[in-house]
């Protein structure tokens, strides 16, 4: 049986954080151990919010967000943005290992800050495109070439994976941007809530990355906090 809980009303894009460790809190008021009870109170006020912004930017897509809890403890710690595969609703899971990892509330609400706006981004439909177009331009090349069956359909793969990745890590940036707008608006501080990259190992940087480097997306919340 799923491990689920749900939160308030809506359902998952990729993972989105998966810190080898969590970092020691430090000795700050605004280090409060965030409990389930506590997430669904967050996630309560985050939720209109990202509803109204949803509606206003992209008003011809499902914005009724639904967020769940996974609570299962092999998840990890980890969260991301899916669709229902029936209304296309969009859900937003989070591991119960996430929520005993983030710090205060901030970093929580940062987190789904971050998630929603992959949706209001639509980034699962452009990761789908980048995809399909990684893939056709490798299989082409690899055909014009005379390649085998089996060659052309390992190079799609490989382009598919290829184009996903590359898109990957431009919409982590317009996640961060738009999520920590998300964030400010729900009366969280978003700059306290970026903090939870100090968490994250850092990504390698490459084009096979899924995701940039924490120094990027920290200077990304920088500048759109300033908007605030």
């Amino acid at each position: 049986m799923r491990a689920f809980l749900v939160l308030f009303a809506a359902l998952s894009l990729g993972a989105c954080v998966a810190p080898t460790q969590s970092a020691a809190p430090s000795a700050t008021p605004q280090n409060v151990p965030v409990s389930v009870a506590r997430a669904i109170e967050v996630t309560r006020r985050m939720e209109p919010i990202a509803e109204s912004m949803c509606r206003s930017r992209t008003p011809r897509q499902n914005c009724d967000f639904e967020f769940l809890v996974n609570r299962d403890p092999r998840a990890g710690v980890n969260a991301f943005q899916t669709l229902h595969p029936d209304t296309r609703r969009p859900v937003i899971i989070l591991t119960v290992g996430l929520i005993r990892a983030v710090r205060n509330d901030h970093e929580l609400a940062f987190v789904v800050g971050h998630e929603v706006a992959h949706h209001i981004a639509q980034h699962i439909a452009q990761q789908e495109a980048a995809a399909r177009a990684g893939a056709n331009i490798f299989g082409a090349s690899v055909q014009q070439r005379g390649g085998s069956r089996e060659e052309i359909i390992e190079a799609a793969r490989a382009g598919a994976l290829l184009g996903a990745r590359q898109f990957s890590q431009s919409a982590e940036l317009e996640a961060d941007s738009l999520g920590t707008q998300i964030t400010c608006r729900a009366g969280f501080d978003p700059l306290v809530g970026s903090r939870f990259f100090t968490t994250l190992p850092d990504p390698t940087a490459g084009i096979l990355g899924t995701h940039p480097p924490n120094s990027a997306r920290v200077a990304t919340v920088q500048r759109a906090a300033q908007r605030c």
